[in-house]
């Protein structure tokens, strides 16, 4: 596990355990870890570029960046809907039948809706995975490409992938699933869209501390931040914005864990949509997690404090929360009750 902590522009590290039991290899700040869900702020912070450049339109539907999709069920469905996991009740995963780019568009066209759009949040690959294809259909270019050779470099992630580098393979972490087998996730379809991002507590340190204040970026990119803290639609007392989820703050630790749990992860909720930002501080986290591997990102703003937990094992998003408000508590004794 590494942890990473950013609190008034001071940064700290710990690091515990190995990179890889075979090797016994120990984990560092530079380790590569899988970021699993956490990849999806990463597609939504390119949504807020191509939205920024004129290229993208949350209002639109998605048929018009792909007339494959044109009177499709889900084409009713907004691409901000699609990318809060609200346009009508898309699974959580692709079907098994799901395994080219063929059957994914056999898929998208055939699926029936089982909400009008805009009033359940089913938390989704599928969608959101289907929104970042769009993005990059609307951008001209690949994913991939889009985030690495672009994304990426702006941001100063030097040590963030999609595709981990044959000469970055020494630093990257086996997973270890429920059996303890050492696993790495397998290329899957819009697999970068959804969960297919690597990197380092170094570097996800330096991505929080651009959440939290982006002025050293190019405009367009500040521009792309600030649209990916929008919240969007309400459930319970969390907001669901793109990529990130966002909490009035102080809160109590019990509403973090509620809104990570995992009813709110595989049940159908309803929700709301937002009419009014939140005011003063805000929480933002995302968890994210593959087959060996489990993630957390959380930070504050109005206070410049961060916490970024990657670990190469699966574990409970509670215990995630629990680590990660300890951490805010002993910085902020006010924050987190």
């Amino acid at each position: 596990m590494a942890i990473a902590v950013l609190h008034q522009g001071q940064q700290a590290f710990f690091t515990f355990g190995v990179a890889s039991i075979e090797s016994q290899t120990p984990v560092t700040a530079a380790t590569l870890f899988e970021l699993g869900s956490v990849s999806k702020t990463f597609n939504a912070l390119l949504a807020g570029y191509a939205i920024d450049q004129g290229k993208f339109d949350l209002a639109a539907h998605p048929s018009e960046y792909w007339s494959a999709l044109t009177a499709s069920s889900l084409d009713n469905a907004t691409l901000l809907q699609l990318g809060t996991y609200t346009a009508g009740g898309l699974p959580l995963q692709f079907p098994m039948s799901v395994t080219d780019d063929e059957t994914m568009r056999q898929y998208f066209q055939q699926w029936q809706a089982n909400a009008a759009p805009g009033i359940v949040r089913q938390y989704s690959n599928p969608s959101i995975a289907l929104f970042g294809y769009l993005v990059s259909r609307a951008l001209g270019a690949d994913y991939k490409h889009l985030i690495q050779q672009q994304v990426l470099p702006a941001l100063g992630l030097t040590h963030t992938y999609i595709d981990v580098p044959a000469t970055e393979t020494e630093h990257y972490a086996w997973g270890y699933n429920a059996n303890m087998q050492p696993v790495h996730v397998q290329p899957d379809v819009l697999d970068a869209e959804a969960y297919g991002v690597k990197s380092s507590a170094a570097d996800m340190l330096k991505y929080v501390a651009l959440q939290l204040d982006s002025s050293g970026l190019p405009n367009a990119y500040q521009r792309a931040i600030a649209l990916t803290h929008v919240g969007h639609y309400q459930l319970g007392d969390m907001r669901q914005g793109l990529g990130w989820e966002q909490y009035p703050y102080p809160l109590l630790e019990s509403t973090l864990l509620a809104g990570n749990s995992k009813d709110v992860i595989v049940k159908p909720q309803a929700v709301t949509p937002v009419t009014e930002q939140l005011q003063g501080a805000v929480l933002f986290n995302k968890t994210g997690s593959t087959a060996g591997f489990g993630a957390y990102l959380v930070f504050v703003s109005a206070r410049q404090l961060g916490v970024v937990i990657l670990a190469n094992r699966y574990y409970p998003n509670s215990a995630r929360v629990k680590i990660a408000t300890a951490i805010i508590k002993a910085l902020d004794s006010d924050g987190i009750r």
